[in-house]
This record gives structure tokens, sequence and C-alpha cells, in this order.
């Protein structure tokens, strides 16, 4: 037992929280306002978003995170609606992206976060989300129904790699799935970390190789939709906690570890 007890400090201590945006220091969505590009305080980037006021697209809640998290005061509730493009583009979008100067895109580094939809104001299986994606796309989810595949709808949750998926399951509501995308800078490889609810995280997708590149300010938190002929756009929401970026040793513990 003291061994076992000695062993699990030591990997507390080697991990490291690089980045942390849990959400735990914004008392509201609105919060995200204070950010600007001239003045950068804050977890988080907000300026990928329709044009009405933060409420429309981010909502922040104890009932919107894993129940599991307990490192996690709240969680948030992610929205697209009918007004919710940005600059002038026909995606619907609303993403938020680390402010920050730590290296998040150095080295090993393992990108966390919890996910969820509800029956009520689900994501379209017939329409493309990329969800929580890197700019060059290297590594993303994926849900619904991917632009140009045969059918009409698709219910799987997909990870992807450069375009190709590597793991899928259907995406169920009030299910949390727990991600971790394990990224290696420095060897240009990609693993996959996966767990529901109260379980840890286990590694479901072995590191492969990618063309991992980042400037460390285009990791996408959100989702981008894209528009399909025939298809209208209906209200979706997106529950998202237990988002941080750490190096070190992998936290397998859900919602990762305390302030």
């Amino acid at each position: 037992m003291k061994v076992t007890l000695i062993s699990a400090l030591a990997m507390v201590a080697s991990a490291a929280v690089l980045w942390d945006g849990r959400f735990n220091d914004m008392s509201a969505s609105t919060d995200l306002n204070k950010w600007s590009w001239a003045n950068q305080v804050g977890p988080y980037q907000y300026y990928i978003h329709g044009s009405a006021a933060v409420e429309k697209y981010v909502n922040l809640s104890p009932d919107y995170k894993n129940p599991a998290d307990t490192a996690s005061k709240q969680g948030a509730k992610l929205t697209l609606d009918g007004s919710a493009f940005w600059n002038g583009q026909n995606m619907r979008r609303i993403e938020l992206i680390p402010q920050t100067k730590a290296a998040i895109n150095s080295g090993k580094v393992y990108y966390h976060f919890s996910m969820m939809r509800k029956d009520a104001n689900a994501p379209s299986k017939s329409r493309e989300h990329q969800i929580c994606f890197f700019e060059s796309h290297f590594v993303e989810m994926k849900y619904g129904w991917i632009s140009g595949e045969q059918g009409t709808d698709n219910p799987n949750l997909q990870f992807m790699i450069s375009q190709n998926s590597k793991w899928k399951t259907e995406w169920k509501p009030e299910v949390w799935h727990n991600v971790a995308f394990e990224i290696d800078f420095s060897s240009n490889k990609v693993g996959f970390w996966h767990s529901e609810g109260a379980s840890p995280l286990t590694q479901v997708v072995a590191p492969v190789s990618a063309s991992t590149s980042s400037n460390g300010a285009d990791w996408h938190l959100g989702v981008l939709e894209l528009p399909r002929s025939g298809y209208s756009d209906g209200v979706e929401d997106f529950y998202f906690s237990g988002v941080y970026i750490e190096s070190g040793t992998l936290t397998t513990a859900i919602g990762g570890p305390g302030k």
C-alpha cells in the first residue's frame, strides 16, 4: 500500500498543468468579454462567434460539467443558433482559444477535455461538426455526416488524424466522453486517450505519425459546423468541462489535478 501511494504521488508530482481552462476562475460567461487583442486577459481568447451577446453562445453552470469531475466547479454549454456566423462566413462557429504564453505547442503534451450532448438541442447527425480542432486539422473530433461520405446522416463521434478516422462510437445523449489528445510535437506523433463517465482515461489509439503543427494559439475548444444544402440550421448545444493542457505524466483521473 505504501509503495502504491508513493507511486501515485510521484505521478501527480511529475504532471504539470501548462494551461488551465476549467472555467474555475470565471463567474459568468460575460467574463469572456474582458478579453480583446489589446487586453489579453483570462484563460480564453474570445473572438470566433456570432454577432449576438456572449450569453447566446456560451453559458456556465455546475450542471454543465461531468459530475465525476471534482476538479472543476462548473462546465460550459456552447450553442450554435441562427446568429452563430463569424466574420461573414457561411459556417456556424463558437470557439474558445487558450490565452497563454506557456509551451503548449512544444514537446509531448496532453490536451484534455470532456464533452457531452443532450436530446434537447441535439447536434444534427446530418451535418459535419469539427470539434476541438487545430487550425491545420492534424487532430480533432468530428460528429455527424462527414462531407462527401455516402448516406444522409452519421450518428458517430469520431477521433480524426489529418481528416482520417482512427476511432468512433455512437454519440448517445447524457454520456460524458473524456478525451486526451496525446501530442508529441518533437516526434510528430499523436495518440488518443478516452473514457466515459467516471472511468479513468485509457489509451485507445497508440501514437501514430501526424503533421503536428501549432503556433500555441490555434487549438479551438468548441465547434465549427459546415453548411449543407437542404438542411436547416437548428439550435445545437455542446457541453464541455475538465479542459486543460498538461505535460509530463498523463493524468488519467477525470477533471485532472486540483489547483
